[in-house]
C-alpha cells in the first residue's frame, strides 16, 4: 500500500485560524528507518510534472501537478498549512489574524525581509503582487482566492491590512493553496515578463542560475535565505518529464531523487519498485465539469444523464489500470464532515430515458469534451467518449489541446466539458471557490441558490456543528444540481529515492524543497 504520512483530519478547532507552533513531521525515502538530523550540503534532482509558461508567479500553480516546487523553492512561503491539523504555521509572515469574523485581516511580516536583488519584501511588495494577481487580465489560476479580497492598506513596512470582499474567516487556506503565497521582486517584476524570465527574483531559499526551456532548471542555495540554516542542499536540478511512467524509471535507475506524481498507476509501480511515496490524502478529487451556461448542460436532465451513464470502476481500469480511488463521497471517512450520500449512480436505463426524451424534444445532448494532451486525460477523454457511444441520442467528440491553448479557453469558459478538480482539506477554500455562483473560479457556472446559501453558511459558521449542517446541505445539493462527474479521488504525492530526506508537504501536496536534505 501506499504509505501515507498526511492525513485530511479536519479538527474541530479548523474553524478558528490557529497558529501552530510546529508542522507536520518531515520524513522521506522509502525506508522508515531514523536518518539522523539534517546535513547541508550535496545537490538533488527532482521532476516536476509540467514546465511552466512564465517563471512569473502571477502564472504559476502551486500545486502537486503544477509548479510547487518550482515555487517554493524560487519564493518560500509566507504561511504553509499542516494537513494533519490544519493549522497554519508562519514562515516570512509572522501573522495572519481576523478580528471581525473574516471582513478584515491583518498580514505582519517577518523584519528585514530581503528579495535577491537586495530590494525589500515588505507590506508594498505584498500588496504589488496580490493586487496583480488579482487582475483578471493576468489569467493567473489564483484569481478565484485572488478576487475575495476587495482592497489592501499598506500600515507600515511589515503590516498589510487585507480588506475581504465579503467576510472569510478561513481565507488563511485560500492563501497556502494559492499563488498568493509566492511574492516576487516588484523591481524584477517590472522589467518585463521576458526578463523576469530571463532572471526570476524571489526571497526563496534558491535562485535560478540556468533554465533550458523543454530541459531543466538549475538552482543554488540562497546564502541570505531567511530561515538559516535552511536550505541543506547546495543545489537543485528540476526537471520537467509529463509521463508518469518515465518519472518513476528515472527514480529507478538513480536518474532522479524526487518527483511529485498525481497518478495512481506510477505510485503503484514506484512501491513494486522499492521507492518512497508520500501522500496527502484529500476529499474531493478530479471530475468532469459540465458547462451549464450553454447547451447540452444547462439542462439538469443532460447532466443527469451522462453521470448515469458512465461507468467509473471501468473508467478507473482503462486509465489508471485500476489504481485510482473511485471517490464515493465528496469527504472521506476520516473527515468530520463525511456523510454517506453518493456521489454517483450508474443507471444505464435511466441515462438512456433522458437522452431519448432530450431527443425528442429537439435537444440530442451533443457535446465536445475538451482535454489536456497529458497522457492519463487525454485517456480519461477517449474512455468518457467510448463508453457514451453505447447509447443513443448521445455524441461526444474529444479536442485535446496542450497546456498553454487550455489555459485561455478555461479562462474563456469555452468548453462543454473538462477535467477539473475541488480537492478537499480545509472545505471552504475549496468548495466555495469550485461550486458559489459569485465565485471566479466556478467553472461548471452552476447557480443554486440553496447550495450558495449552505456554502455561505459552512464559511462563516462558528461552531464545528454549525459547518457540518452546512455542508452536508452543500453535498446534497451537489448530488442533486449535478455539475461534474466525480471520476478519481487525486493523488497529491512525492515519488523518492532513499538518499532523499526532510520531505515535507503542505496544502494540495506542495514540496518544501528548503527541508531536504541529501545522504549518500
Amino acid at each position: 500500500m501506499i504509505r501515507r504520512t498526511l492525513t485530511t483530519v479536519v479538527a474541530a478547532c479548523s474553524v478558528l485560524l490557529l497558529v501552530g507552533a510546529c508542522g507536520a513531521p518531515a520524513s522521506g525515502g522509502s525506508s522508515d528507518e531514523p536518518v539522523g538530523d539534517p546535513v547541508s550540503g550535496g545537490s538533488a534532482t527532482m521532476i516536476q510534472i509540467r514546465e511552466p509558461v512564465s517563471l512569473d508567479p502571477a502564472t504559476l500553480s502551486n500545486n502537486w501537478v503544477g509548479q510547487s516546487l518550482l515555487g517554493n523553492a524560487l519564493f518560500g512561503t509566507l504561511m504553509i498549512d499542516n494537513p494533519e491539523t490544519l493549522e497554519i504555521e508562519y514562515q516570512m509572515a509572522t501573522d495572519f489574524s481576523t478580528a471581525d469574523g473574516g471582513n478584515t485581516f491583518t498580514l505582519e511580516l517577518q523584519p528585514g525581509l530581503t528579495f535577491t536583488d537586495g530590494t525589500p519584501l515588505d507590506a508594498e511588495a505584498v500588496h504589488l503582487n496580490w493586487s496583480r494577481i488579482a487582475d483578471p487580465d493576468m489569467g493567473s489560476s489564483s484569481l478565484p482566492q485572488a478576487s475575495q479580497i476587495s482592497a489592501t492598506e499598506v500600515v507600515d513596512d511589515t503590516t498589510l491590512k487585507v480588506v475581504m470582499a465579503n467576510p472569510n474567516p478561513m481565507f488563511a487556506y485560500s492563501i497556502t493553496n494559492s499563488t498568493l503565497n509566492w511574492i516576487a521582486s516588484p523591481a524584477a517584476l517590472e522589467k518585463g515578463r521576458d526578463a523576469f524570465n530571463n532572471a526570476p527574483v524571489g526571497a526563496g531559499p534558491f535562485t535560478l542560475t540556468e533554465w533550458r526551456r523543454q530541459d531543466r532548471m538549475e538552482f543554488t542555495r540562497n546564502p541570505d535565505y531567511w530561515d538559516a540554516p535552511r536550505p541543506y542542499l547546495d543545489s537543485i536540478t528540476l526537471l520537467n518529464v509529463p509521463d508518469g511512467s518515465q518519472r518513476v524509471n528515472m527514480l529507478a535507475s538513480g536518474g532522479a531523487d524526487l518527483a511529485s506524481e498525481t497518478s495512481w498507476t506510477a505510485l503503484a509501480r514506484a512501491e513494486d519498485a522499492g521507492l518512497g511515496t508520500e501522500l496527502a490524502p484529500v476529499g474531493g478529487g478530479q471530475y468532469f465539469a459540465m458547462n451549464t451556461r450553454r447547451a447540452p448542460f444547462d439542462d439538469p436532465r443532460a447532466r443527469r444523464a451522462v453521470s448515469m451513464a458512465l461507468d467509473l470502476d471501468d473508467i478507473n481500469v482503462a486509465a489508471f489500470e485500476g489504481t485510482g480511488d473511485v471517490p464515493e463521497t465528496l469527504f472521506p471517512e476520516s473527515s468530520p464532515f463525511y456523510k454517506d450520500i453518493p456521489l454517483a449512480e450508474n443507471n444505464p436505463e435511466e441515462a438512456q430515458r433522458l437522452f431519448d426524451e432530450l431527443a425528442a424534444e429537439g435537444k440530442p445532448v451533443n457535446f465536445t469534451f475538451l482535454a489536456t494532451t497529458l497522457p492519463e486525460t487525454k485517456a480519461t477523454a477517449e474512455v468518457t467518449q467510448a463508453q457514451l457511444a453505447a447509447y443513443d441520442n448521445v455524441n461526444m467528440n474529444v479536442e485535446a489541446v496542450d497546456f498553454a491553448a487550455f489555459i485561455p479557453r478555461n479562462i474563456a469558459r469555452d468548453y462543454d466539458m473538462m477535467i477539473s478538480s475541488a480537492n478537499i482539506q480545509e472545505p471552504d477554500s475549496t468548495l466555495w471557490n469550485a461550486f458559489h455562483s459569485r465565485s471566479m473560479g466556478n467553472v461548471t457556472g452552476i447557480s443554486d441558490p440553496e447550495l450558495d446559501a449552505a456554502l455561505d453558511a459552512g464559511r462563516v459558521g462558528t461552531t464545528p456543528e454549525e459547518r457540518d449542517a452546512a455542508y452536508e446541505i452543500v453535498q446534497k445539493r451537489l448530488n442533486e444540481v449535478a455539475p461534474a462527474v466525480w471520476y478519481t479521488r487525486a493523488a497529491p504525492a512525492v515519488m523518492t529515492t532513499d538518499n532523499i530526506h526532510g520531505i515535507r508537504m503542505y496544502s494540495l501536496g506542495s514540496p518544501i524543497p528548503a527541508e531536504m536534505w541529501v545522504t549518500g
